[in-house]
């Protein structure tokens, strides 16, 4: 049998001291990151379902500015909670407008508001439209 130990009391005494200091920080930090994954799990389970709507505040003044879906990723800081007959009323009043990523309009059958966003602008004033231009902003001479 290949015995590669300390012949010496000692030394052994020596290593069984390292190995049991090094099993206490080993057990600790299980125990650490056994607590942590609880906590993690516990909030994950006890975490506030997301609000169905949200309107998104003005910087300066504090009136509503955009509507949201709950969901939505592109709310800015200044929010709350709405519920969805607030959500149309600001819609329909022309209070707050519809953002234009989760389209609150459109989930909540606001037909009009929806056909307003998708209809082209008018181009006919802008003599622009009509020619094609350079990258640099310069009329094509054709």
């Amino acid at each position: 049998m290949f015995d590669d130990l300390p012949p010496d009391l000692a030394r052994l005494d020596a290593l069984r001291v390292w190995h049991a200091l090094w099993l206490e920080r080993i057990d600790r930090k299980i125990a650490f990151l056994r607590q942590r994954q609880a906590e993690e799990e516990h909030g994950r389970r006890n975490r506030p379902l997301p609000p169905d709507w949200v309107v998104e505040l003005g910087n300066s003044t504090g009136e509503p500015f955009q509507v949201h879906d709950g969901e939505c990723g592109m709310t800015g800081r200044r929010q709350r909670a709405i519920g969805r007959d607030e959500a149309r009323r600001l819609l329909t009043t022309g209070e707050a407008q519809a953002c234009p990523v989760c389209h609150p309009d459109t989930q909540l059958h606001i037909i009009d508001l929806a056909a307003r966003r998708d209809r082209p602008a008018d181009e006919a004033l802008d003599i622009r439209a009509s020619r094609p231009f350079l990258p640099t902003g310069r009329p094509m001479i054709t």
